[in-house]
């Protein structure tokens, strides 16, 4: 069986952890970042620190959030008294290595599912701190501010336009000589870049449907590919490892 050729599209300083198991499971990686990621210090960002005393609760829902904080208010982390909520084994565990506990992540590693537990621990009238992008869809902190809590959102990050356009083209020009075997998008704007920079998208979402094995890392991220008429897979748990499984397990499939 040939050496299946992975796209990798996630900002490069996450992209690491994924060419590894991308080269474990017997790849090629090609890295193309679609989104990169900035850790900003925020006016919303001071505010949340200064009223850290206030917090029930305070949400990470990525590892940017931690560096963010690790960066600029390296005091932060250890001085938090509330609880604390993850989406995401990876951002769970990064926050343990910072020396905090835990006490809620959903198995449902999505805003919804998230919701979905603070419902059935009936939490209300809290006062809950997210720090996150800006650019994050909305339904986290609406959901919980109509379950009657206060919400304090803050901007921990910028997500922005990629700023190595000339990979991404690059990975075009090899999805459409044949070059690329498999491509990989774990969040929404790491789909919404990619087809930004496209020039025929039509063309290229035909590509990635009926000549690539197009892969992303759960429902949210899909509803995009759907939106560009693109076939795709995603995994019943939604971590980059487990993507990686269905990719290269699929591929068998396929090739033998």
């Amino acid at each position: 069986m040939s050496k299946p050729v992975v796209a990798i599209t996630r900002p490069k300083d996450r992209a690491k952890k994924a060419c590894e198991i991308v080269e474990k499971l017997g790849g090629e990686a090609f890295l193309a970042p679609t989104l990169d990621l900035k850790p900003v210090n925020s006016d919303s960002l001071k505010e949340l620190v200064k009223r850290k005393d206030e917090l029930d609760w305070i949400v990470f829902t990525s590892p940017t959030t931690i560096d963010s904080f690790n960066k600029f208010y390296p005091d932060f982390l250890g001085s938090l008294t509330c609880k604390l909520a993850v989406i995401g084994n990876k951002t769970g565990k990064l926050a343990e290595e910072n020396g905090l506990k835990v006490d809620l992540i959903p198995e449902d590693f999505t805003a919804e599912g998230l919701i979905e537990e603070f419902k059935k621990r009936n939490i209300t009238n809290q006062v809950i701190g997210i720090p996150r992008t800006l650019s994050a869809r909305p339904v986290l902190p609406e959901e919980l501010e109509k379950m009657g809590n206060t919400v304090l959102l803050a901007e921990a990050y910028k997500s922005l336009f990629p700023m190595d356009e000339d990979s991404i083209k690059e990975l075009i020009l090899k999805i459409e000589n044949k070059q690329i075997d498999a491509i990989t998008f774990t969040s929404p704007l790491t789909v919404e870049n990619f087809f930004e920079i496209t020039d025929d998208k039509e063309k290229i979402a035909k590509l990635l449907s009926e000549n690539l094995l197009t892969v992303c890392i759960g429902p949210i991220t899909a509803k995009v590919l759907k939106k560009y008429n693109v076939t795709y897979i995603h995994p019943d748990t939604y971590t980059v490892p487990d993507m990686m499984e269905l990719l290269f397990e699929k591929w068998r499939e396929i090739h033998g």
